[in-house]
């Protein structure tokens, strides 16, 4: 597929707020914690990005290419790998958190009840949570189980903004009708973020846009 730099006339950013991000996500990051349960949340110290998603949808994928780290989020091809709330953190600045899939998990039902419910608690009770990043495959495009999330961020109103993970695998005119459907799926949502984030964790496409989100959503808070 034929893709463009994320420094083009298509981008939503500027030069500087790309290299800025670039710049902070060559950080050194560090592993935290994980989480399994509330009890067990660290204290809040930075800004926190988080990123959901489907099983399998890339959000592991997608950590690994902002920070520049093959292996700083675990990646795995079996669905529902991650069952705690993991984080990671950049200094004092940032903390991104890798949150268990949804749709599917090889695990009992007690269990997969037991760490939605501490998601769903995070998402409506973490006061420096700036923002969500929902992974959605864009292959498959918005689900009825994506839709339900949306749902659930909207009514507590919580910040998100819709990634479309794997989209090397699209051809350039499939990827623009994604993007246009899925803005459109948008566009009535309240705590939406009204740009839709195409990206490749494989080709590093978009990655450069997600950053630059980022260093915007930072310098909104008054953290440079």
């Amino acid at each position: 597929m034929e893709q463009a730099d994320d420094t083009s006339a298509a981008s939503a950013f500027t030069a500087d707020e790309i290299e800025a991000g670039r710049r902070l996500f060559a950080g050194e990051w560090n592993f935290l914690t994980a989480a399994p349960t509330i009890a067990t949340l660290p204290p809040m110290r930075s800004i926190e990005i988080a990123f959901a998603g489907r099983s399998n949808v890339g959000k592991s994928s997608l950590v690994n290419a902002l920070t520049g780290r093959k292996a700083l989020a675990r990646t795995s091809v079996t669905p529902g790998r991650t069952q705690e709330l993991i984080f990671f953190g950049l200094g004092p600045e940032l903390t991104l958190v890798d949150m268990p899939g949804y749709g599917f998990a090889k695990a009992p039902k007690d269990k997969v009840d037991a760490w939605t419910a501490t998601v769903h608690a995070y998402l409506r009770g973490r006061a420096n949570l700036a923002r969500v990043f929902v992974l959605i495959d864009s292959r498959h495009g918005l689900k009825p189980i994506d839709r339900e999330v949306l749902d659930g961020l909207d009514k507590a109103a919580v910040s998100y903004a819709v990634v479309l993970t794997k989209a090397d695998q699209l051809r350039a005119d499939e990827l623009v009708e994604r993007v246009a459907e899925t803005q459109a799926g948008l566009a009535r949502r309240p705590a939406a973020f009204p740009i839709v984030f195409p990206t490749s964790s494989r080709e590093g496409f978009g990655i450069g846009d997600l950053r630059a989100a980022v260093i915007r959503l930072m310098a909104e808070r008054g953290i440079r």
